[in-house]
């Protein structure tokens, strides 16, 4: 099956038996991994049936984006008699939407400088949940810490009285075989044991498969469920 045939609910199907088979391989239980389907630029009635098809949590790439949504699928949800769903923040953030981010969303997975860690500590009205980006690969065009810095950013995080670092969040390189980027997950799994920091935000539709094998506890997967973006 590719990533755009059969519907939402056989996608979300055929990426929990890969999630299991990978689990198996690494000798995982699968409820150790969560699945985040990434629902940017897909409206409420994709989002509804992916809930239906039992799938909780959901990422958003682009808060404005998010604000519009969660509202109406929450209505969705509501009228079907569906749970509600936890959504997290998977990309970049600005500094200027921090209020707004920190209220909306269960976890941010892009915190990439320490002046954003501040600016959402003055922000939160309550313990904000956060991981930090980190750009293992040293892409030029990637968000994300430096992994050397990371340490600095967890220590300063721990001053911070609404602020909450549970782990560590990276965007593998592309590569036309997943392998290739195994080292890339591996370290910031490395990283995240030297500092205890429990969750591992890594692996996408690409990808995740090898993510999960070197320690992914939650893995991003949009076009995988959702099919191809128009």
């Amino acid at each position: 099956m590719t990533a755009a045939a059969g519907s939402i609910a056989e996608r979300a199907a055929a990426v929990r038996e890969r999630i299991a088979r990978a689990c198996a391989r690494a000798g995982r239980d699968p409820a150790s991994v969560r699945l985040i389907a990434v629902s940017k630029t897909f409206g409420p009635e994709a989002v509804a049936e992916a809930l239906a098809a039992g799938i909780r949590e959901f990422g958003e790439n682009r808060v404005q984006e998010a604000l519009a949504k969660i509202p109406a699928v929450a209505e969705l949800a509501a009228q079907r008699g569906l749970p509600a769903p936890t959504w997290h923040l998977v990309g970049h953030l600005q500094t200027n939407k921090a209020r707004a981010a920190a209220g909306a969303f269960a976890i941010l997975h892009g915190i990439d400088s320490t002046r954003l860690l501040q600016a959402l500590d003055r922000a939160a009205a309550a313990p904000t949940r956060v991981l930090l980006e980190v750009n293992v690969a040293g892409e030029p065009t990637k968000f994300g810490f430096a992994p050397g810095d990371v340490a600095g950013a967890v220590a300063l995080a721990q001053t911070l009285p609404h602020i909450e670092v549970a782990g560590l969040m990276t965007v593998a390189p592309r590569a036309e075989d997943p392998e290739a980027v195994r080292p890339v997950f591996r370290g910031l799994a490395e990283l995240a044991r030297q500092l205890g920091l429990p969750e591992l935000s890594m692996g996408m539709t690409e990808d995740f498969e090898v993510a999960i094998e070197e320690g992914a506890t939650m893995v991003r997967i949009g076009r995988a469920i959702f099919g191809e973006r128009a």
